[in-house]
This record gives structure tokens, sequence and C-alpha cells, in this order.
């Protein structure tokens, strides 16, 4: 969720008026910190990943499955291992936005050993089985995208009701008592946000049109203490920041060697966003209805648009300064590498002021602008006891507004005084059901960036078609239905020939439409596939036995989800819809349904239910059988990265 600062939160309109004030001194801050650690190098690789969970407790007697608002009594005892111990523990804590999820990491780091793959389904499953420990009779910690009920009536335990027209978010149906309560940068960021924006966040999905679904589709909201204006004819309205924040995602975050290996990554691994998001699309059911979208990311960019109509560009520019053309939580919109530059193609909306300042600085124009982008955005959460700071050693005010913009990749500079270098996250993969699968997308996107290192390939296409693509990923049954643009030459002059089938390209054609079949797994004589070219890497390196059975069965899921031999969660969570004998193909997800499909979850990420169409066939149990006495191997195996 980013910075998580302690301390009072300040109102709106008293951050509002401190707006500058932590705009120019996280600028100051920012040039400090660079100009201290511009020049770093030696940093090993080092990577994490995070996954977040959602508590559900299971009512077996009536049939109905509900969100656990416990998050932060489970969240007290799993930190105290860390507050004591810190060094010793195998798992990291963190609040997130819901008051039903938690985010776990692990306890340390990752780094270039390839045995390292064997460990991190092993830590996935420890963590899980960690907390839940703390659960109670009836609880779960699933990982699921989102809750398919989250929004209707008595969704959570115990029940909590909206306060339309009150409290932090005014929602209709998400419930200021559903925001986690530990800490108040959430229900602030609620707050700021939809005062911000001068009304309430509005999230229309269309709805999927089944064959008793109404035409025109539209609900009878009560809107009473509420506007519901926004609601559109044929979507799923929805009105709340819990909407998209109380999502779960999977992450990773990779530290580079230095400043510009970060900046490679950050643009190299941006064109794979859309082509991940697609490949882990999981979350088609919002607020019990069945909708034309397969993933989370719009409902996420809508729920925390805080540009006002000015900014939003529905009225003229009187009282704002830009005219800002996406969500603060969105794709990004610049490359930050020399070799990205030509492809952003896209005018870029940024402060002129912040970008002659850090030009001034010494700073170069890609990341003057990148930066300089970031800061046209307000703060929407800050703290009285963060408002002065000390610009030489702190960073808060530099982190108020970059971790605030929330976009597929977010790139990071090293916190002052650490150890801890530059880095990059990747951020848009939707969350799966098994910790089989959670690993395998971990380590496909890990030995991507050492092949792209290695090899020195160029995957950077225009910005414009990165946006496009990201449209397309949220599609239904896009990893089937759905071309998206992609270099077509890989290459670049130090790569190896594997790395393509084809001669050198003119700029002009760099980038075709492609599946992502042909994009994961090659098209004969057009192009090598990403899989092909991780196998080619691996067969260069001395991989023990175990190692690679592991890689290959998380390579395997990966190479038959782009075919469509497997299905998406999303298809898959739609077919169990469609094949339930209560549906009554109105695209309603009644709270049975939802019950039957969670326990099916829950069997599945326990492995008491085998799930052929969404895991294959003995692709789990053998990773399963050998991951836990990898955990003492890893430590002494000489594989590098």
């Amino acid at each position: 969720m980013g910075l998580l600062t302690e301390g009072s939160p300040l109102s709106w309109e008293e951050t509002k008026k401190l707006s500058e004030h932590v705009r120019q001194h996280g600028i100051t801050q920012f040039i400090n910190l660079y100009r201290r650690l511009k020049d770093r190098q030696g940093d090993v690789l080092k990577w994490g990943d995070e996954v977040e969970y959602i508590l559900v407790k299971f009512d077996d007697e009536k049939k109905i499955a509900r969100v656990s608002l416990r998050a932060k009594e489970i969240l007290d005892v799993l930190q105290e291992k860390e507050a004591k111990n810190p060094e010793q523990v195998r798992s990291l804590w963190r609040p997130e936005y819901g008051a039903y999820m938690i985010e776990g990491t692990p306890g340390k780091p990752y780094g270039g050993l390839l045995a390292h793959f064997n460990v991190v389904e092993a830590n996935m499953r420890n963590r899980r089985d960690e907390a839940r420990q703390l659960l109670k009779p009836g609880e779960d910690l699933l990982t699921i995208t989102s809750f398919p009920r989250l929004g209707c009536p008595n969704f959570t335990e115990p029940p909590v009701k909206p306060t339309p027209g009150q409290g932090a978010s005014h929602s209709l149906f998400f419930p200021d008592d559903a925001i986690f309560p530990g800490h108040p940068r959430f229900a602030t960021l609620t707050r700021n946000i939809r005062q911000r924006r001068g009304e309430k966040v509005a999230i229309n999905l269309p709805v999927f049109k089944d064959k008793r679904t109404p035409s025109p589709f539209s609900e009878k909201l009560n809107c009473e203490g509420g506007d519901c204006e926004a609601a559109k004819p044929d979507h799923v309205y929805m009105d709340a920041m819990g909407f998209g924040m109380g999502c779960c995602c999977l992450q990773l975050t990779f530290q580079a060697c230095n400043i510009n290996e970060a900046r490679t990554l950050y643009d190299q691994l941006a064109p794979l966003c859309p082509i991940m998001l697609a490949l882990t699309a999981s979350s088609p059911v919002h607020r019990g209805y069945l909708t034309d979208v397969d993933c989370r990311w719009n409902v996420i960019s809508c729920s925390v648009d805080c540009r006002t109509t000015e900014e939003r560009g529905e009225v003229p520019l009187q009282h704002c300064r830009f005219h800002i053309p996406k969500s603060r939580y969105d794709s990004i919109d610049s490359y930050l590498s020399p070799s990205g530059e030509k492809f952003n193609d896209v005018p870029l909306v940024y402060d002129n002021e912040v970008y002659q300042r850090l030009r001034e600085a010494d700073i170069d124009h890609l990341l003057a602008q990148h930066i300089a982008h970031l800061f046209i955005r307000d703060s929407v959460s800050l703290f009285s006891e963060k408002v002065h700071q000390n610009d030489e050693e702190d960073t808060d005010h530099f982190e108020n507004i970059q971790s605030t913009n929330w976009q597929t990749m977010r790139f990071k500079p090293p916190p002052p005084n650490s150890l801890i270098g530059w880095r990059v996250e990747f951020r848009p993969c939707e969350v799966q059901i098994t910790d089989f699968e959670n690993a395998a997308l971990v380590c496909f996107v890990v030995l991507l960036t050492r092949v792209i290192l290695s090899y020195q390939l160029n995957f950077i296409i225009p910005i414009s078609k990165v946006d496009e693509n990201m449209q397309k990923a949220q599609k239904r049954d896009a990893v089937r239905q759905e071309t998206f643009w992609f270099r077509k030459d890989l290459t670049t002059s130090v790569s190896p020939p594997v790395a393509t089938s084809r001669c050198q390209l003119n700029d002009g054609d760099v980038y075709a439409p492609m599946t992502i079949d042909q994009i994961i797994n090659g098209k004969d004589g057009e192009f090598p596939g990403l899989v092909p070219l991780i196998n080619s890497y691996l067969s260069s390196m001395d991989v023990d036995a175990d190692t690679h059975c592991t890689i290959q069965q998380y390579l395997k899921l990966i190479q038959k989800r782009a075919s469509g031999d497997l299905l998406t969660t999303a298809s898959w969570i739609r077919q169990f819809i469609h094949n339930h004998p209560e549906y009554k193909f109105d695209s309603v997800v009644s709270d049975h349904i939802n019950y039957d499909l969670l326990k099916a979850v829950q069997r599945i990420q326990s492995g008491e239910q085998p799930c052929p169409e969404l895991l294959g066939c003995c692709i789990q149990s053998k990773t399963q059988e050998k991951v836990p006495a990898a955990l003492e191997k890893a430590e002494s195996c000489n594989g590098e990265l």
C-alpha cells in the first residue's frame, strides 16, 4: 500500500494548504538523495514477492461466506515475532486497505541462487500456514483478487453497515468499518481523495449480459443520504475506494546493481505488464454480479481517481493547473532509459517548475520529467508530525507523492542511510488461488529479468501501444481472444542469435499484434517466445536436477495458460458460476453461489480438490512433494542467476 507514516492525520483542507510545501520539500529530498546515491554501484540481485490475502468466514450451516474483519487482531500477533527477533522471522506481515486483508512477504529477500526458486513456493505456503494458525473455526485465508460479493448487504463478519453521506467514503455499499482500523492512512486517503475530487469516486463496470440478464440492466439503488447519479445503465456501479484497494494482488520488487540497470528493468518490464495482467486475470465478479471484464485494474484506477472535473477535462481549467489524462493509479506514462526515449509517444504532463529544478541539479531529462510528472499530483495523506522534516536526511515528503502514484511499474530510489539499492517494483499481476501458481508467476518474471539483462534484449514499444494493451488485457478471456502489440525483434547489437529468428528491423516495423500464446511460447520463424528464451538461458547455466524440475513445472503452467490449454482464474470462476445449479443466467452471484465458489477455492488451494482445468494434471503435486527439503539446500547451492 506504500508509505505507512505514523502520526495524526490532517484534514483535506489542512493537507491542501500544505500541498506546495510537500511538493517543494519532496523535490529537495529527491535531489539530495540522488546526489548521494547516483553513483552507487555493485549491489547484488535481490528480489522478493508480496502476496495479499483475504480473511473469509464460512457459515457452513447457512451456506454463506463473508469477509472477516479481524485483520488487525491477527496482524498484531503476526508482527510480534518481527518486533522481538527481526533477523530470524521467515515472514513479514503488513496491513492492507481492508479490515479483512493482510500482506505477507519473505522474511529476507531472495538472492542470485538458482536454488532459491525451490524456496519460493515453500515460503508462500509457510506464510499462509503461519497466519492460519491464528484463525477461528470457520475462517480461512484465501488468495483471491476480489471478494465476489464485496459491497453486497451483510458481506462482513461481524455485520457492519455503510453510512451513505457520512464518514470517510460516503458509500452506499462499502462501510467505513471495513477499512483497516489499525492505521489512519487508509481512512485518511479515502476521505481526502473524495474531498479533493469534489464528489465520490465512480466505478462503472459493464455487466456481463447473460441469457436472462435484464436489458437494459439497471439497479434500483437506495440513494438516500448519498448521490448515485454517476451510475450508468448496463453497468455495475461502485462508489468507494474500498472496491479497488480492497482487491488483492501479487507484486515483485527487484534490486538492481546500479541506477542505470534499474532504469533498464523499469523500461523493459513495462510492456510486459499488460501481458501479465491478462495472463493472471482472476476478478470477473464485483458487488455480486458477473461483469464483462476479467481484471481489477480499472476498478482500482477509478477507486482512487482524485482528479477534479477540470483535471479530467470535463470543464475548462480555471482553478487547477493541469489537464491530467489518467488516474494516479494507472500504467506508466514514460520510459526512463535512453533506449525508451523515442518511444515516449504520448505527450507527458509534468510540472515545468519542478522539471527545471531537477535539470538545474544535473538530473537528466528522462528522469527529471518522470519525477516532475509524478509531482503534478497533490499529497492526499499528510500527518502533522511529518510536516517539517530535515531534507538532508528525510525522504517522507518525496515518498508521500511517490507512493501514491500507483503505476504498473515503480522506480524506487534507495532509502536514506540504508543498505538497500536502486529497485523496481512490478505491480500488474492478480493474485492466484494456489501458492504453486503464485510461485510460478514470480519465478517466471524473475527469470525474465535475468534473460533481459544477460541477452540485453529490448522489449520497448510505444507507450501508446502499452496503454492500448492495458485496456485489452482486462477484457473477458483476453488471453485467448485478444492480440497485443509486442516487439517483433528483441535483439540489440550485443544479443546472441538465439534471441530472434528474424533479421534486424527498421524502427517503423519493430512491433506487431501477437497473441499471448505467441508472445509466451513463440511462433515458428517469426518470434522466439519468452519461455524458449528462458530455457535457452538456463541451458547455459549449471542447474541442479531439483531446481530444473521445479522451474520446468512453473514454466509449463505459464505456457499452458498462455496457449489456452489451461484456464485463467477468471475463466474458471465464470465456468464455475455458469455450471452452478442455482445460477439463473441473470449475471447475479448469490450468497449460495458465492459460498460454493469460495469453498471450491479453499479445497483447491489446500490440495484437497484437484483442478486440472486450472492447474493441469499433476503439475502441482510433484513440486509440493520436494519443495520443503529445498529450504535446506538453497544456502549451499552455487548456481548463480
